[in-house]
Order: C-alpha cells, then sequence, then structure tokens
C-alpha cells in the first residue's frame, strides 16, 4: 500500500497543519500520563514539521467522555510531556465542548511559525461521537493541511479521523507511514518461517485473525483467553477462567485448523496469586481447575515448545498476553515470550509487536528497542491484519 507522505509537500512555511494524532493513553489519579510510547512515536512528525516552520495544530483524543466535558481527560498532562520531549512550550487551546469554533479559531490565529499546539479533547465534542458531517467542515477551517498520524485510531471514521479529508489536502504522517510499512512488510513475507503468537481477551478481534491469516502463515501459538475459550468448548472444567461463551462454536473450529498450536500444560490457581500449580492438558476433557481458581498462564512445557518455533522464525507477529501477567507468578508465560521475540528480532527475524498489554509486557523485560516495530495501534493493527480496510488510511492512500 502506498501512502501520499507529508514529505511530498515543500512549502509548509506558515502553513497552518492539522495533525491527528493518537494519545489517547492511560493518566493516573494524580494527572500523570503512565504510558508514553505512544505521544513519543508521534515526535518525528511534528519535529519535521516544526523544522519547516509550519504552524503545527494537533488533535487527539483521550478516554471516552461521551461527548461531555470531563476535567480528568483534559489534554493537559500530555502537554507536559510534549513540552519536554520538543524542548518547547506546546500551546493548549482551550476548546471547551467544541461549540465555538470561531473563538477556537481567533486562538489558533496567534500562532506563529514553528509553535505547536494541542487542542483539548476532541471527543469533548458531540459531534465528533456522532461523526457530523458540518463538524467536519468546521475542523478543516482551522487548517490549511491535514496529516493522518495517529495510527491507533485509523480504524474508526469521525470528523477527526476521516471527515477534515474531504475538505483539505491530506497526507500520511512519517508515523503512520512506518506502521502501514511494516504491516505490509509482515503481510507480504514468505509463509515458511512466519509465526503469529496470539491471545489476550478479545475473541471477537482474535478470531477474525486468526482466519483470515491461517493460510498465510506457518505457525500460530495461542495463549490467554482463547485458549480458555478453546478448552471450556471441549468439554474442559476451567472454573473461573476467562472466557467468551458467545464464541464458543466458532472457537471449536479452529481444532481444525493444523497450524494452530494449543498450549500443552497451563498454570492454575486463584486470582491472588496464591495456589498456583501446573496442570498438564490431555486429549481427553477433565477439570482443570475448581470454581474458585482459573487458568491464568500458559505452563514452562509450553513455553519451551512455544520457544522452539520462535527462535527458528523469520517473521514474528505478536498480540496479546498469555496470561493475568499483571500478577506474579503468572507473569512468566508473557514476559517469556516477551523475551524470546526481542532475541529473534532485529535481523535474524522481522518482529513486530501491538496491544497495550503486549507492549506494557516488552516494556516490563525492557526490549521494547530491540523489536523492529512496536505498534500504537493494538485494535487498528488487527484489523489490518484481517484483511479490513482502515478508513484513516484510506484517504490517504495513493492506491
Amino acid at each position: 500500500m502506498k501512502l501520499r507522505s507529508i514529505t511530498r509537500v515543500k512549502d509548509l512555511v506558515g502553513k497552518r497543519v492539522l495533525v491527528r494524532v493518537d494519545y489517547n493513553v492511560p493518566i493516573s489519579k494524580k494527572g500523570n500520563v503512565e504510558e508514553m510510547h505512544r505521544i513519543v512515536a508521534s515526535i518525528p512528525t511534528i519535529t519535521w514539521l516544526l523544522e519547516r516552520k509550519a504552524r503545527v495544530i494537533l488533535l487527539t483524543h483521550i478516554g471516552r467522555p461521551g461527548g461531555k466535558v470531563v476535567a480528568r481527560l483534559s489534554v493537559d498532562p500530555v502537554a507536559r510531556i510534549l513540552s519536554r520531549l520538543l524542548k518547547k512550550k506546546v500551546i493548549i487551546i482551550r476548546t471547551r465542548n467544541w461549540s465555538r469554533i470561531s473563538q477556537i479559531e481567533k486562538s489558533l490565529a496567534r500562532m506563529k511559525p514553528g509553535d505547536v499546539a494541542l487542542c483539548d479533547n476532541i471527543r469533548f465534542s458531540q459531534d465528533e461521537e456522532q461523526n457530523s458531517a458540518s463538524f467536519s467542515k468546521e475542523l478543516a477551517s482551522l487548517g490549511d493541511v491535514f496529516v493522518s498520524d495517529g495510527f491507533g485510531v485509523t480504524h474508526r471514521t469521525s470528523p477527526s479521523v476521516t471527515g477534515i479529508a474531504e475538505y483539505l489536502p491530506s497526507y500520511a504522517g512519517l508515523l503512520l507511514e512506518k506502521e502501514i510499512d511494516g504491516l505490509s512488510r509482515v503481510c507480504s513475507m514468505p509463509t515458511k518461517g512466519s509465526v503469529l503468537v496470539i491471545g489476550g481477551a478479545k475473541m471477537e478481534t482474535k478470531l477474525p485473525v486468526i482466519l483470515y491469516l491461517k493460510k498465510n502463515i506457518e505457525t500460530i501459538l495461542t495463549g490467554g483467553g482463547i485458549v480458555n475459550t478453546y478448552l471450556k468448548a471441549r468439554g474442559f472444567g476451567v472454573g473461573s477462567s476467562l472466557v467468551d461463551d458467545a464464541y464458543s462454536e466458532e472457537v471449536q473450529k479452529l481444532e481444525k485448523i493444523s497450524t494452530i498450536v494449543w498450549p500443552i500444560d497451563v498454570v492454575v490457581g486463584r486470582t491472588d496469586g496464591s495456589g498456583a500449580r501446573v496442570v498438564t492438558l490431555g486429549n481427553i476433557p477433565f477439570g482443570i481447575c475448581r470454581k474458585n481458581e482459573a487458568i491464568l498462564d500458559i505452563g514452562p512445557k509450553t513455553i519451551s515448545m512455544y520457544a522452539s518455533y520462535i527462535q527458528s522464525a523469520t517473521t514474528i507477529i505478536w498480540n496479546g498476553a498469555m496470561g493475568y501477567f499483571e500478577q506474579k507468578p503468572y507473569d512468566t508465560g508473557t514476559l517469556s515470550i516477551a523475551r524470546l521475540v526481542a532475541t529473534r528480532s532485529k535481523g535474524n527475524a522481522f518482529g513486530m509487536v501491538g496491544g497495550g498489554e503486549t507492549v506494557q509486557a516488552l516494556r516490563m523485560v525492557k526490549m521494547e528497542e530491540f523489536v523492529d516495530l512496536v505498534s500504537t495501534g493494538g485494535g487498528a493493527m488487527l484489523e489490518f491484519l484481517s484483511g479490513k480496510e482502515l478508513p484513516g488510511v484510506n484517504i490517504v492512500s495513493t492506491t
């Protein structure tokens, strides 16, 4: 897939450039940003624009305010981080509920070439939430050029993601280019040597990826809620394990896919970390754990088996934790996968990791820098890998 890159535009001096970024980051009760990956990833595009003396206007959402002004979801903590990373003051544009576009325009008019402004949460606007066409036009009136650079929201349709592009010349930012280049590279890699590691809880996003990639991926390694749902559907007693009964019929069909590898042992116990023990799985259904217990990790034999696939891979895609890694001792499987993927990436294999908890695990083992592409969009990444079109990418695509 080829994109219209912002780097094609030669004269940006003084131009108002609206940039849709994705700063939907966790913010603590004390008002501190707890995860900076998405903010850091946006810096190259912003810096590139500032070097060309553009007036950079950033649009983002944080959380789900539902079209109302929610003080704790304001952009102030993000602006502080941005100012530090850019080594210059980031102007905060107070928008209230975005109902007074003329007042916002007056605030932006005071910007000078080389300035950067961060508008308050775009989802404070009901029109953004309701995908209003008129709001798209109003937003477009604030700029001369639009840049799509928030990969994490490109699978959505809204005024700030797709609507502005109907009224302004639109281009892909450096981050969006990097994400799509990496995903396209993964999708075009030879089947031989390709490994998909997929876990997490959301069956509705993971199942389509498995079904779409089953013929193009040599080995699919499973963990998390996918495994729990599969085992319960087969008649195993899984206690209070996280399962999605709505997909019990669909998940049983995965048994016929020869490329899928299931765990051969699991770790069960209570969610507070007590009573943890390893249970070896067999072909005949049995009670894996008691009612007050759950399957919370893959077991040591499974880790060893998965390692053999990852260590010989030429392409690795990982999305989703292997279990409840936030609680010891159930972090072993997920953190082991993180180390294995990072060790094999950059040279031996092309490694791509995406999804909030997956990136968190990679950061916990301090090996984020060793992976070729750490995606900023878990949902968008999964939809791309499922063969779906991303509206926020299509608006800047040349094909």
